[in-house]
C-alpha cells in the first residue's frame, strides 16, 4: 500500500521531492523509480512515521485500503495526492525477467500454474479457511492446474497434497517473481492477494491477474478487492458483519498470552474451527470461481501428461 503513496506523490508531484523509506519489506522496493538514498541525519531530510488511520472508517467511508496511506502522506506533507492506478507499485527488473521460473526450473519449460496459500498468522486466525476445503479445491483441478502452495515458514499453512511444496522456501523477491510468472492466485485476505495486483500480469500485459480471495465478513469488501478479483465475502450476511467488516482477530482462543484472546477479538459466532462468515462459504464456491476463469478464457489449462510429471518432483530446496 505504501509503495502506491509514493509513487501517486511523484506523479502528482513531479521533482518537487525526493524520498526514502524503512520499511520491515525491503525486497518490496527493489528496482523502484520513485527511491533515493537519504540520510535522516541531514537536516534538510524529514522523517515521517506513515500510517493509515482511515482504516477506521472503513466500514462506513466509501474508500479502499489503497487510500490509507495516500490520504495520511497527503495530510502530513500538506499537498493532495490524487490515487493513480488501483493497485501497489512493485518494480521487476528486465534481468529478473529473463530468469527461468522456480517453477520451469522443476518442469524444464514454462507451464502455468497458480499460487495457493492455504493458511496464515497465528495473530489472525479468524482469516483462515478449512484445510479440507482448500484440498477440494485442489483436487477438483488436479488434471488441469498447477497449485503452488507457499507460505511463510513459521507461520500455520498445512501441507497439501497435489501441489508444488514452495512453503518456507521464498523470500519476498522470490514471491514477486513467482507471482510475476504466475497465471493466478488463490488465497484468503493476505499477502499474496494484494501482490496478486500490484505486480505485472507476464501473460496478459495490462491486465488484472485472475485471483479468488475467501474473504468471509471480517474486512469490507470494499476496504479489500481489487478490480477483476473474486473476492467471496459475507458482509451483510450475518448480524455480526451486517454493517460492516467485524475486524476481530480469532476465531477461539490460543492461550498465548496474546491480547488478540482477549473477549472482544474473539469471534462472535464460531462452527468449530472456522468462523461462521468462512464457514458459509463452501469449497464449490471456490470452485466456480476458478472455473469462471477458466471457461471465459482468462487462464488456459495444462495437459494432464505434463501436470502428472511435474507433480511427480519434489520442489527446489
Amino acid at each position: 500500500m505504501l509503495t502506491a503513496a509514493v509513487r501517486d506523490l511523484h506523479r502528482c508531484f513531479p521533482g518537487r521531492f525526493q524520498t526514502d523509506v524503512r520499511t520491515p519489506c525491503p525486497g518490496l522496493w527493489e528496482n523502484n523509480p520513485w527511491i533515493t538514498p537519504l540520510d535522516e541525519s541531514d537536516p534538510e531530510v524529514r522523517v515521517l512515521d506513515c500510517e493509515y488511520p482511515l482504516i477506521h472508517r472503513s466500514n462506513t467511508a466509501p474508500y479502499h485500503f489503497i487510500h490509507g496511506f495516500i490520504q495520511h502522506l497527503s495530510e502530513k506533507l500538506g499537498v493532495r495526492i490524487e490515487p493513480g492506478e488501483f493497485k501497489g507499485d512493485i518494480h521487476i527488473s528486465a534481468k529478473e525477467k529473463s530468469w527461468f521460473s522456480q517453477v520451469r526450473e522443476i518442469a524444464g519449460r514454462d507451464v502455468p500454474f497458480w499460487i495457493i496459500v492455504a493458511g496464515g498468522k497465528n495473530d489472525f486466525t479468524i482469516k483462515w479457511w478449512e484445510t479440507r476445503r482448500w484440498q477440494e479445491v485442489v483436487d477438483h483441478f488436479h488434471d488441469r492446474l498447477i497449485f503452488v502452495q507457499v507460505g511463510e515458514k513459521n507461520h500455520h499453512h498445512p501441507p497439501l497434497r497435489g501441489v508444488l511444496d514452495f512453503r518456507g522456501r521464498t523470500d519476498i523477491r522470490q514471491l514477486v517473481r513467482l507471482v510475476y510468472h504466475s497465471q493466478g492466485v488463490l488465497c484468503p485476505v493476505t499477502f499474496l492477494m494484494h501482490l496478486a495486483a500490484a505486480v505485472e500480469n507476464k501473460h496478459h500485459p495490462g491486465a488484472t491477474r485472475p485471483c479468488v480471495v475467501v474473504a468471509g465478513g471480517r474486512e469490507p469488501n470494499h476496504w479489500e478487492a481489487y478490480p477483476g478479483h473474486q473476492f467471496l465475502h459475507t458482509i451483510g450476511m450475518l448480524p455480526c458483519c451486517q454493517f460492516g467488516g467485524c475486524w476481530r482477530s480469532r476465531t477461539v482462543p490460543l492461550g498465548d498470552g496474546d491480547a488478540k484472546d482477549r473477549p472482544e477479538s474473539l469471534c462472535l459466532r464460531p462452527k468449530g474451527s472456522l468462523p461462521e462468515c468462512m464457514d458459509m462459504i463452501t469449497a464449490a464456491h471456490v470452485i466456480q470461481a476458478v472455473e469462471g476463469y477458466l471457461s471465459g478464457g482468462a487462464v488456459e489449462q495444462i495437459k494432464p501428461q505434463l501436470l502428472n510429471s511435474l507433480l511427480q518432483h519434489p520442489a527446489p530446496p
